[in-house]
């Protein structure tokens, strides 16, 4: 056996050991607080009489998520990945404590924004510190680790938060959280230290530059939060106000577009090679697979008569492929990085395009559910080897802002793909055919496939 051998580095032993498992706790904590929401926002709204209110608190963190990355991006990038994280995770407490004693909706309103910020701010800095404490073998396991943790909570996270909700009150939901981010935060203090004592990264004049770049783009940043923000609501009321809703919906777009070309890379939008080709496929991606999951269950339910636990059953299960798919992307395998990523964006377009089949034609349920089986499989290969795509083409001084820039690209992508489809949903709502949702599933293929031909200006990038 070689020196090399008995001295790989591992994940979950040494000094690696506490940020795996803070990284995790945190990860985690964020996701179960984003899932169960779903699950106790109804309850909370009945509760406070406040049913009109529904769709705002599931848009505001979303919008303040998007500015939230351009802040964190900026700040990791300047003083180090320390200062936003404590932030992220003091922000992400008072959030909690906002809804979990909230007397009436609008804390609960202002606690989602917070929200919304905290995961902005915990996302950009903890991708940061991965990249300063980690060596780079490590770190495509320490992403799908990322990934299946928001991926357990997708499947677990509405039971659990059910049982509490039922047994105890939807309050517990969030003021469980509070308590268990404290010893989370004390598991990260010895990679918190490491890095303290990490020398900065040389600051040259491209990086001064760039930097300047990110303080000018933060007011558009804000721009696109209250553009998205805008056209979240505009979309779920279109059906009654066509004429001064789509007016509304216009100014937003163009608003996001103008917004959009000003934050992003440079290159992003033509796919230019290397790591703008890497934001431009996380947002192709991300919009595909989540533009078809989010109408999923109401195809389910409307078209082939789910009743709503079934199909939300259903689509739980899915989660378990994304995590295996993660999980593969996360070994030790012979083949290049960006094979792995066009061969999970082969494997969502093909199956999202099975998938389809639910709306286009009669075939079995399962067999079209099989397809969605595959697109998350392919999910996991490719969000995950992105995620590491990016920190391989970042250094110390740009990792903050890049991972601020991949996420940004992605979050507006998904939100203007849902909001633009949930127009078309909204203007046949009294009786949505099956084109409707064929219509909607199939653009999510198109959007992966154009992924899928991005890819291999990623590798001319790494050359």
């Amino acid at each position: 056996m070689t020196e090399a051998t008995t001295t790989a580095p591992r994940l979950f032993s040494g000094s690696h050991l506490p940020l795996a498992l803070g990284v995790i706790g945190l990860v985690t904590l964020s996701a179960m607080e984003n899932r169960a929401v779903g699950t106790a926002l109804p309850t909370m709204v009945r509760e406070f009489d406040a049913l009109g209110s529904f769709g705002l608190a599931n848009a505001a963190p979303n919008a303040s998520f998007v500015f939230a990355l351009a802040v964190a991006g900026l700040w990791s990038d300047r003083h180090g990945p320390l200062r936003t994280l404590r932030l992220g995770a003091i922000t992400f407490g008072l959030a909690q404590l906002l809804v979990g004693f909230a007397v009436a909706m609008p804390m609960v309103i202002a606690g989602r924004v917070l929200s919304g910020i905290a995961e902005g701010l915990l996302d950009v800095s903890l991708l940061v510190l991965v990249a300063r404490a980690l060596p780079a073998v490590l770190r495509p396991r320490m992403m799908s680790l990322i990934s299946a943790m928001w991926v357990l909570p997708s499947i677990f996270g509405p039971l659990l938060t059910g049982i509490i909700t039922e047994q105890f009150g939807w309050r517990w939901v969030f003021l469980g959280a509070v308590v268990l981010l404290i010893p989370t935060w004390l598991l990260l203090q010895p990679a918190i230290r490491q890095s303290q004592n990490a020398p900065e990264p040389e600051r040259t004049a491209e990086h001064a530059a760039e930097l300047a770049a990110s303080r000018t783009a933060l007011p558009w940043a804000a721009a696109i939060s209250v553009a998205l923000f805008t056209l979240t609501l505009t979309g779920d009321h279109l059906a009654t106000h066509r004429v001064l809703g789509g007016t509304v919906v216009i100014v937003a777009l163009a608003v996001l577009a103008v917004a959009a070309v000003r934050v992003m890379p440079r290159g992003v939008f033509v796919a230019r090679r290397g790591f703008p080709s890497v934001v431009a496929i996380r947002g192709l991606g991300g919009a595909g697979f989540t533009g078809v999951s989010v109408y999923l269950p109401l195809l389910l339910t409307l078209q082939h008569h789910f009743s709503p636990s079934k199909a939300g059953i259903s689509l739980s299960v899915t989660g378990v492929f994304w995590a295996f798919g993660s999980w593969l992307q996360g070994r030790e395998h012979r083949f290049q990085r960006v094979n792995v990523l066009r061969t999970g964006l082969a494997l969502m377009t093909v199956g999202i395009a099975v998938t389809s089949l639910l709306a286009w034609t009669d075939a079995s349920v399962w067999f079209g559910l099989s397809g969605w089986a595959i697109a998350g499989i392919g999910m996991g290969l490719s969000a995950s080897s992105l995620s590491v795509l990016m920190l391989d083409l970042s250094n110390a001084g740009n990792s903050g802002r890049n991972a601020g820039a991949a996420q940004m690209g992605s979050v507006m992508s998904i939100a203007t793909v849902v909001a633009v489809t949930g127009t078309l949903l909204a203007l046949n709502a009294a009786n949505p055919q099956p084109w409707v949702f064929g219509t909607i599933v199939t653009f999510g293929a198109v959007l992966t496939g154009l992924g899928l031909l991005v890819a291999g200006r990623v590798r001319q990038g790494l050359e």
